[in-house]
């Protein structure tokens, strides 16, 4: 199956052996993207590298934007303003939502569902329409800086993101739960297929919705605390104890309802003041290193990164891709199962190829 086959969701080969209908053995081949991104992060200055963060997780951006940034206040000990925290919060929570919202889209089309998508790609336009407003660019984003993020919110875009959440929340409960969440053929081809038991789960290292929707109750923003998360009374993971696609599903949606809840929290909350720290044009970080984390929508993503003290770039980065760890499990997952199940299941994992082939 693939690189070709369009529901593969990029360019993943899955050599399959088959008896009958049923597989045998399931060979993941990736590569066909590879980008060597560690290695452009390693010839660009601190400052650029944020813009090739962006190219990893090209779906969920500002998430992988925050990571490296982290990864370089932690090393500079840089104090980051406090509106600047809040703002991250904001488009992190949005990035997510554009994010689960091309996953809910694409796995309908691959059970055979034409309506999810459309709906879906409604509301993410308007997600990239405002995050375009903000920082000039509707995918590759460059909106993170080290202390902070480029620019402040500009005029009337809180009311308009405002507006945004209550038609938003209206479509996730009229739309989307109700073209899915009883759909016969839907669940027919998600309950009870790709199950994970909670132990594997944490041997195979997955995280994120993956992780969650085995019953494992973790998530980076309140048991690895960052940013401004742990003030933030909303914030209560959604965890389901299924372990199939269903569950996965189900995880994400509720996912959807929580970054509503925490954006309009933080817009509540939002102070004044600046939205970066001081830094010179051309910024050199003390000698160290860190190893940051933030929870992205597919799962853990971190920055492990090394400065020397002497040069404008990194010596050495190491990007951790979510879909790349949760990747590995797939053979288990369709062992024994139906070729038809491969795609469903396939598609539960929420995987991107850009993060697999960093």
């Amino acid at each position: 199956m693939g690189p070709q086959h369009p529901s593969t969701h990029g360019v993943l080969r899955l050599v399959l052996k088959l008896a009958g209908e049923r597989v045998v053995e399931c060979v993941p081949v990736m590569g066909y993207l590879h980008r060597g991104l560690e290695k452009i992060f390693e010839w660009r200055t601190y400052h650029q590298g944020i813009r090739y963060a962006d190219q990893a997780d090209y779906v969920s951006n500002m998430l992988n934007e925050h990571a490296y940034a982290g990864a370089m206040e932690a090393i500079g000990d840089i104090d980051v303003p406090r509106r600047a925290e809040f703002i991250r919060v904001i488009v992190d929570e949005m990035s997510r939502c554009a994010s689960h919202l091309v996953w809910l889209g694409t796995y309908g089309l691959d059970l055979g569902a034409t309506t999810p998508v459309l709906w879906c790609f409604r509301d993410r336009e308007e997600i990239l329409d405002m995050l375009e407003e903000l920082c000039g660019s509707r995918m590759n984003f460059n909106y993170y800086r080290p202390g902070g993020v480029l620019y402040d919110f500009p005029p009337g875009w809180v009311s308009k993101l405002s507006r945004f959440l209550d038609r938003y929340e209206k479509n996730i409960e009229n739309d989307y739960v109700t073209i899915l969440d009883q759909n016969e053929i839907f669940l027919d081809r998600t309950v009870g297929v790709g199950t994970i038991p909670s132990d594997l789960a944490k041997a195979y290292g997955l995280t994120g919705p993956m992780l969650r929707g085995s019953g494992v109750d973790w998530d980076l923003r309140r048991d690895r605390p960052y940013s401004i998360y742990p003030e933030l009374t909303s914030l209560k993971p959604v965890i389901y104890a299924e372990g199939d696609a269903y569950a996965r599903y189900r995880v994400r949606l509720g996912e959807m309802r929580l970054a509503i809840a925490l954006i309009r929290e933080c817009l509540d909350k939002l102070p004044g003041g600046a939205v970066r720290a001081r830094l010179g044009h051309v910024w050199k970080c003390p000698k160290g290193e860190a190893y940051y984390t933030v929870e992205g929508a597919k799962g853990e993503v971190g920055i492990y990164m090394i400065s020397d003290g002497r040069s404008p770039n990194p010596f050495r980065a190491k990007m951790r891709g979510p879909s790349f760890v949760n990747l590995q499990i797939l053979p288990w997952l369709l062992k024994g199962r139906l070729v038809a199940d491969a795609v469903a299941i396939l598609g539960s994992i929420d995987i991107v190829l850009g993060d697999v082939d960093r």
